[in-house]
Parts: C-alpha cells; structure tokens; sequence
C-alpha cells in the first residue's frame, strides 16, 4: 500500500551520498550518489522514497495536504553536517586576528595571556542567558547555510562551573531551535591560570572533579583533549580520555594539529570517534588510524586562518582513510562559521575533489558523531534533513567561494528556512 507522504521535493539534482559501507573511505569519496531530476518524498520527519519520478509515485500517496516543493533547476542535498565546533563562548579576539595578519604567531599570543585565555576570561565573565543567546545567533547563521547538525565543544571555562555552564546553553538551545547538537566536554583544552605552576594539579581535577560532575549532570556525549606541545602531553591526553571511558563518554581528540606528537596514534588506541585537525600527522600516525574505526576530520579554515600548511588529504586519502570535514568556528584561531567555504578551501588548498568534500560533510560526518544509522545521507528511513541549492549542479556550490546559496532548509521534514 502506498504511504501518504507529508512533504514532497521534486525535480533537482538530488546528492543521496548514499552509500552501501560507511564511513567512505579512500578513493571511494570520490564516488557521489547523484540523481538527475529525482523526487524525495518524506512523512513523519522520515525519507520515505528517493528515485526517479515515476518509481516514487508507485510508492506513496500524494494529497492535497502535501507540502510540495519544486526544486527543478537546483540542487537537492542532506541536510550538511559540522562535526567538530566551539559555538559557546564569551567576548570576541579580533584584535588577536590582526595580530596575526601582522605575523604573530598563535602560540606566543597564547603564552602572552591571550588565545584561549583571554575567551576564558569573557566566558567565565558571561552570564548563561548571555551564552544562549550569541550560541542562538550562531546556530541562526549556520543554519541558513544548510548546517542542521552541530558538534559543541565546551572548553573556555576551564573549570567546573563555567564547563558545566557551557555545556547548559547547548542543551537549553537544543530544546528551543532546529539545529541538531551534540555536546562535547573539551575541560582539557588549555592550562588554567590557577593551575598555571601545577599542570599535574590539573589534570587531577579533571579526572577526580570534572569528569564525574559532567557524567552526573548528562551534559556531554563525548570528551575531547587537546592534545599539543605546550598543552596536554600524550600521556596526560590518554589518562583523561582512558577515564572519560570508564566512565561512558564517547572519546575525540584534538591530534597532531602544530607539531607530530602522536595524537592520532593515541586516538587509534583508545578507538576514539574522531581525531581533528591532523596537519602534522605522520607517517605512522596515518597507519595507525587506517588499522582504527577513527575518522579524521580535517579543519582546513584554521589552517586558512593561522596560514599554516593544510592536513596531507591526498595522502591520507591514498592510504584509504575516510575523511570529515569542519568548520571548527571559534573565536580565535577559527571564527567562522561558514561550512560552504570551508568546503571552497578543501578543494581549493587540500586539494579535495567536490565528491570528496560533499561525502566528508554529510555521510562521514555524521558517522563521526555516530549519528550514520539515522543522518548524513538521502534514503529511506532516514530523517528528512536536506538542503536545496539555487544552482543547477552541486559543483557550483564550492566553486562559488563564501557565497550562500541555500535556498531552502529543511529539518526533520519541516522547513526551517525558506518558504
């Protein structure tokens, strides 16, 4: 019996980015599931049928109480995916950013006070309703770029009350907007300034305060470390993350960002979900990950920002790893939030084809977030997430550098943007 479908999108070129195995690995990111004037018909926040028009008629029942939308002329995709961001965060650091423009590198500004320091300072200064309020600004822009789901780090507190009052506004502002969130615990992102001559201090009270705290409250999914000379040493890195198992928490990490110092081979040990950034990654680290279910996600608007070499995607991709891609938004070394041009500056400086960068922003990061089974592609089952593009063909979507052009955003079968 046909299904009466609630929402009807016909006539574009449709990305399903379906895949059979997943995440999608090596050459086969170059591999985009694409549909020439397909239909996508959902009910109940759900895909229902994806195909042709006529195979898509033979499955559901259209009404007159069908929301139908003509997509003729435009490009049809998953709702896009940013797996790895710092959306909750007081103040601002422009003046940090032309700073930078004059050659000041990004660790001395952070040992002088500033960096990361200086966003604790305004986020520890900042009230809950304060943080709600810029994180909902944000999720706004996101969102009218095409992004229905978020990865958000705390981490500019750097103590318990500021962690946990971080990781409140992203659960106030998952009830009361769209965007899907995902919260990460990232306590373990800098040196506090009371712990500034007992690092060892630290890292106890995350492990003994912190850590419990954020499990008790059910705040967070995950825990992430960054992991850095100068910051956390590996072997701090995996006490944190190995107790951040034990106690539930799915596990990320900031690895191999500045300097090789063996993040993702940590992250390929403890089996964590992702490991970002991996500009320095070596040789073995990149062997280590393809023996891993880890997915690398790759931040290629930091190292824009910071002008600092870019994360050895072909590489990587030869060796057969699957990759993701970020915004990784923040207030220094990152603050944007546009994921459409950081996917102009994958193909542009990684080197990244348009297939490639499109499976790294919805199939693959949604595996990375453990969220495969129900986002990041086009196909029955699945939740009605899409985006729909004012161009005729989903290469044009990079090649149109910091331009938006979504038209039309839809979130669980309801559209949030648009008409």
């Amino acid at each position: 019996m046909a299904e009466r479908i609630d929402l009807l999108v016909k006539g574009g070129q449709v990305v399903t980015a379906a895949h059979r195995a997943c995440p999608v690995r090596g050459r086969t990111m170059q591999n985009l599931p694409v549909l020439e004037g397909g239909w996508v018909a959902c009910a109940g926040g759900k895909v229902v049928a994806v195909g042709p028009e006529e195979k898509v008629r033979e499955q559901v029942e259209i009404t007159a109480k069908t929301e139908v939308i003509d997509a003729a002329g435009k490009v049809v995709t998953p709702g896009l995916i940013d797996p790895h961001t710092h959306l909750i965060f007081g103040g601002s650091r422009e003046d940090e950013f032309y700073l930078r423009a004059q050659g000041a590198d990004y660790m001395e500004i952070m040992e002088a006070g500033g960096g990361i320091l200086s966003s604790v300072r305004a986020t520890r200064a900042a009230s809950l309703e304060e943080l709600v309020e810029t994180g909902r600004q944000r999720l706004r822009w996101m969102l009218e770029l095409g992004v229905t789901t978020v990865e958000c780090k705390s981490g500019y507190g750097l103590d318990l009350e500021t962690e946990l009052k971080q990781l409140e506004a992203v659960r106030i502002l998952q009830r009361e907007q769209p965007v899907e969130l995902v919260p990460t615990f990232l306590g373990a992102h800098a040196w506090p300034p009371e712990y500034a001559g007992d690092h060892e201090g630290f890292v106890e009270f995350l492990l003994d305060t912190v850590l419990p705290a954020v499990k008790e409250q059910g705040v967070a999914e995950y825990v992430d470390v960054f992991t850095e000379k100068g910051v956390f040493s590996v072997e701090q890195s995996r006490r944190i993350l190995q107790k951040a198992q034990e106690l539930g928490f799915k596990l990320r990490m900031h690895a191999d960002e500045m300097h090789s110092l063996g993040g993702a081979e940590l992250a390929a040990e403890l089996n964590a979900a992702s490991a970002d950034h991996l500009l320095m990654v070596s040789g073995q680290g990149i062997r280590a990950l393809l023996e891993s279910d880890v997915v690398p996600i790759l931040l290629p608007g930091t190292a824009f920002t910071l002008r600092k070499p870019y994360a050895p995607a072909r590489k990587m991709l030869a060796a057969g790893l699957p990759l993701a891609l970020a915004t990784d938004f923040n207030p220094g070394s990152c603050p944007t939030a546009n994921l459409l041009l950081v996917m102009s500056i994958a193909c542009l400086y990684v080197a990244m084809t348009p297939e490639e960068v499109f499976n790294a922003v919805t199939i693959n990061a949604a595996h990375s977030l453990g969220r495969s089974q129900r986002l990041g592609s086009l196909e029955p089952g699945k939740q009605a997430d899409l985006v729909i593009f004012a161009v005729d063909d989903y290469k044009k979507i990079p090649y149109y550098i910091g331009v938006n052009l979504a038209e039309t955003v839809i979130k669980a079968g309801q559209v949030v943007v648009g008409n």
